[in-house]
C-alpha cells in the first residue's frame, strides 16, 4: 500500500513512519508548513521541518515539505480570532484536523495516487463486519487523543491508518531510541502552534482584532464588582484571571456586545446539558435519528472527564449538573454501551439549564420528565466487540 504519512517532526509522527516501513508498506513522508509567522511550541517551526527530514533521511524514505500557510490562515487561524470576537472559544487544533490534515491532504494523497495517509495520533482504526470503519480510542489512555479525531467522517476513516493506537508514549520513545531516530526524546508539542508562548494569546488576539476593557457583574446583586481588561479573553467557567477579592467568583457568562462579565458562585457554574451545531458522524448508517433519545457518553476537553448524557436532536442532557462549557468548544460522543468507540462530535453552541431541557423536550413530543426518561440502549449488535482491539 502507498501510503503519505504526516510527519510533524515528533517523535510519535517518526516512530509511525518507521511502523509503516515495518509493514512492508511503500511510505513517503510530508510535513505541512503551516505558519509563517514565529512559533515556539512545536509543529509549524523551521526546526520542524528539519527534524522531520532528519527522521526521513534515517529511515531512507522520500520526504516532501508542502506549504499549506494560506489554507491554515484562511480555515484554522482567521476562524479563531473571529470566534473570540465573538465571545467564542475554538479548538484550533481539531478544526487544523478537519480542514488541513485530514481535508486538503488527504485530497492531495489521493490525486498523488496514494491509497491512506497515516499520522502519529494514539487512536485506532478499524474495519468491522459490514465493511464499515470506527474510531476507537488509544491503548494509553494518557496520550488518547480519541477526542481530537472525533469529526472525521467514514470516508476519511478508510483513507487512514494511524499505527500507533496499539502502544502506549513510553513504547514509542523506546522504539525511536532503538532506530536511533533523532526525535527519539524530542519534548512533545502542547500549546497552539501558532501563538508564541512569550506572545501568549492576548498579545496575538490583540494583533488582529479590538480587544475590549468590560465590567464584572455580580449575578446575584447586578452590581458592577471589577473590570477585565479584554472581556473578548474571559470563558464561561473561569476562574483565575478576574481579579476579584473575597471568594471564589467563576465566569457564568460573557456578553461581548454589551462588554459585561457575569460571575457567581461555584455552585452557579453548572449546567444541565449543551445545544450543539455542526455535528458530524463517525459511525456509518448511526447518526443523529439512530441515536436520538439514547444514553451516550460525552467529552467535552482533550483529557478531560467523561460524562453521562441523553442525546436528543442536537440537544446533550447530562444525568446530573455538569461544570460549564465554553461555546465552541467540540463535544465527542462515544459509545455507552462501548466506551471506546467514538460515534461523533458537535461544536458547543450554549449551555442549557434543567427547566429548559425539560421545555426542549415538551416541544420535541415528549412529555416525559427528563429525570425519569426510558432511554433506550445503543446497539451494537453489528459489532464483533471480541475481535476489537486485538492486534
Amino acid at each position: 500500500m502507498r501510503v503519505l504519512v504526516a510527519m510533524s517532526g515528533g517523535v510519535d509522527s517518526s516512530v509511525a513512519a518507521a511502523l509503516l516501513l515495518d509493514m512492508g508498506h511503500e511510505v513517503t513522508g510530508v510535513t505541512l508548513r503551516l505558519w509563517g509567522g514565529e512559533s515556539d511550541s512545536g509543529c509549524c517551526s523551521v526546526a520542524d521541518v528539519d527534524d522531520a527530514r532528519r527522521v526521513a533521511r534515517t529511515l531512507g524514505i522520500v520526504h516532501h515539505v508542502i506549504d499549506d500557510s494560506e489554507l491554515f490562515m484562511d480555515r484554522v487561524v482567521m476562524p479563531y480570532i473571529r470566534a473570540h470576537a465573538e465571545g467564542i472559544t475554538p479548538n484550533p487544533c481539531i478544526e487544523c484536523n478537519r480542514h488541513i490534515k485530514f481535508g486538503s491532504l488527504l485530497e492531495r494523497a489521493h490525486r498523488l495516487g496514494y491509497d491512506a495517509i497515516a499520522t502519529g495520533h494514539y487512536a485506532k482504526v478499524e474495519r468491522i463486519d459490514d465493511g464499515s470503519y470506527i474510531l476507537l480510542r488509544g491503548n494509553d489512555p494518557l496520550k488518547d487523543q480519541s477526542y481530537v479525531l472525533s469529526s472525521l467522517t467514514q470516508d476519511q476513516l478508510r483513507s487512514l491508518l494511524l499505527p500507533l493506537g496499539g502502544m502506549h508514549k513510553s513504547e514509542v520513545r523506546e522504539k525511536a531510541a532503538l532506530l536511533g531516530l533523532s526525535t527519539a526524546s524530542k519534548p512533545d508539542s502542547l500549546d497552539v502552534c501558532f501563538i508564541n508562548s512569550r506572545e501568549g494569546r492576548g498579545n496575538f488576539l490583540a494583533k488582529y482584532t479590538d480587544l475590549h476593557e468590560g465590567e464584572i457583574v455580580d449575578s446575584s446583586t447586578g452590581h458592577t464588582i471589577g473590570r477585565v481588561d479584554a472581556v473578548e479573553l474571559i470563558t464561561p467557567g473561569q476562574r483565575k484571571g478576574l481579579g476579584l477579592s473575597g471568594g471564589r467568583r467563576y465566569a457564568l457568562s460573557v456578553d461581548i456586545a454589551a462588554r459585561k462579565v457575569i460571575v457567581g458562585s461555584a455552585g452557579q457554574a453548572y449546567e444541565a446539558g449543551l445545544q450543539l451545531r455542526d455535528i458530524t458522524w463517525t459511525t456509518q448508517g448511526r447518526g443523529d435519528e439512530y441515536l436520538d433519545g439514547m444514553k451516550v457518553l460525552v467529552q467535552t476537553s482533550a483529557h478531560g472527564k467523561v460524562r453521562n448524557a441523553i442525546y436528543r436532536d442536537g440537544l446533550v442532557i447530562y444525568d446530573q449538573p455538569e461544570r460549564l462549557v465554553s461555546p465552541g468548544q467540540t463535544v465527542a460522543f462515544y459509545s455507552y454501551d462501548f466506551p471506546d468507540m467514538v460515534l461523533g462530535s458537535g461544536i458547543a453552541e450554549r449551555g442549557i439549564s434543567a427547566e429548559e431541557t425539560e421545555r426542549q423536550f415538551r416541544q420535541l413530543g415528549s412529555s416525559v420528565d427528563v429525570s425519569s426518561m426510558d432511554i433506550k440502549p445503543i446497539d451494537i449488535s453489528f459489532i464483533d466487540v471480541s475481535s476489537i482491539g486485538a492486534q
